[in-house]
């Protein structure tokens, strides 16, 4: 039998997780990971994949998969990295110039570090690519978004894909005939419609700021308000940049932290805002799944996922709570338990369930890499 050893370099806002899978050639049920863990890179992404790749090198890499943030109108599928692609990715700087530059360094240093194992990328922005059209365009003229490709991307598509998989497999379903909605709630979060396994809406758009109310992001805001900031405010763009992407959100709500746990702690010592931030936290992500069910026509389970959404009961709680109208009835005593495994949240009287499903963004990363070869 056949195997790859593929390292899924994952790199987030802080730390570059990683994992190293032995993927036999069914490429499903024989996934070995040899090694895993998580990088700071504080003194530089580059450096810190670097230092991975380096580690990792002992067991084996035959390919290395790199996650990339935004995948832009035509990288809709993992794919292969070429001289020519890699021009298409510097491309695609315009669209994202936090993450793109340092994506790109990364993907180089692997080509240098290992000349002789492959390099693919994989797009979170990918799993979203079967949104229809009445999903992913924007109201404003059609000649204008076009030009600019301005539309609805969605992100965390790793995660959406992963999970809704997952929570078929808890629910004994094939993927056709399912309506599925996965609630990815981190410090970054979002919500996916997930239509016969395909992506049919997701809350986050351009950019990861559309949507929920987020650690430090707004989500979703009336384009007037950016408009009033820059005219009264004198506020600049960059200011309104940070001030969206940084300041806002749970920590702008609570004027104390981002942070769930503390929240939390804060809001049962009496804390009116820590109080108001995580009800209005729960209440985007209910009107978006209540949104979703519309667009997916009916509804058969929800999954929580992420670190808020695994970890959090009373997140899931003050969520659920708004879902009797669907059908939905959390079962506490189900809702408070802590697993490493998928487990179901709600009373056999449900007539939609809710799971706690882990997620595994490298895993996904790995199976998406893995189909590209033949072993």
């Amino acid at each position: 039998m056949g195997f790859l050893n593929i390292l899924a370099l994952n790199a987030g806002s802080a730390t570059l997780k990683y994992k190293l899978f032995r993927m036999a050639e069914d490429g499903t049920s024989s996934e070995l990971v040899l090694t895993e863990g998580s990088a700071d890179h504080a003194d530089g992404i580059v450096q810190a994949a670097e230092k991975v790749i380096e580690d990792c090198k002992a067991d084996g890499v035959d390919v290395v998969a790199h996650r990339l943030v935004h995948g832009g109108p035509h990288f809709i599928r993992p794919t292969r990295v070429t001289p020519e692609v890699m021009g298409g990715l510097r491309g695609l700087r315009g669209l994202d110039p936090l993450h793109n530059p340092n994506e790109v360094a990364m993907i180089e240093a692997g080509l240098r570090l290992l000349p002789n194992a492959p390099a693919v990328a994989v797009f979170d922005t990918a799993f979203h690519h079967t949104l229809p059209e009445t999903a992913w365009r924007y109201a404003i003229l059609s000649d204008l978004a076009d030009r600019y490709n301005l539309r609805r991307y969605g992100f965390h598509g790793l995660s959406h894909q992963y999970v809704s998989g997952e929570l078929l497999k808890c629910l004994h379903r094939r993927p056709e005939g399912t309506k599925l909605i996965v609630c990815h709630l981190g410090s970054g979060a979002s919500v996916c419609a997930v239509k016969d396994g395909r992506s049919i809406d997701t809350s986050m758009g351009l950019t990861p700021l559309e949507g929920l109310v987020m650690g430090t992001r707004s989500g979703d805001i009336d384009p007037g308000l950016l408009l009033y900031l820059l005219r009264v405010a004198k506020k600049t763009p960059d200011e309104i940049d940070d001030l969206l992407n940084h300041k806002s959100g749970l920590l702008g709500l609570s004027g104390t932290s981002n942070d769930v746990r503390e929240l939390e702690k804060s809001a049962v010592s009496g804390d009116s805002k820590a109080e108001l931030a995580l009800d209005i936290f729960a209440y985007r992500v209910a009107k978006y799944i209540g949104s979703y069910a519309a667009a997916l026509e009916g509804l058969d389970a929800i999954a929580f996922t992420g670190g808020i959404g695994e970890h959090s009961s009373g997140i899931r709680g003050r969520i659920c709570k708004r879902l009797g109208f669907l059908g939905l009835h959390l079962d506490e005593a189900k809702n408070t338990q802590t697993a490493n495994q998928a487990i179901c949240v709600t009373t056999e009287q449900s007539t939609i369930q809710a799971w706690v499903v882990p997620t595994d963004e490298e895993l996904q990363m790995a199976r998406n890499t893995f189909a590209l070869f033949d072993v």
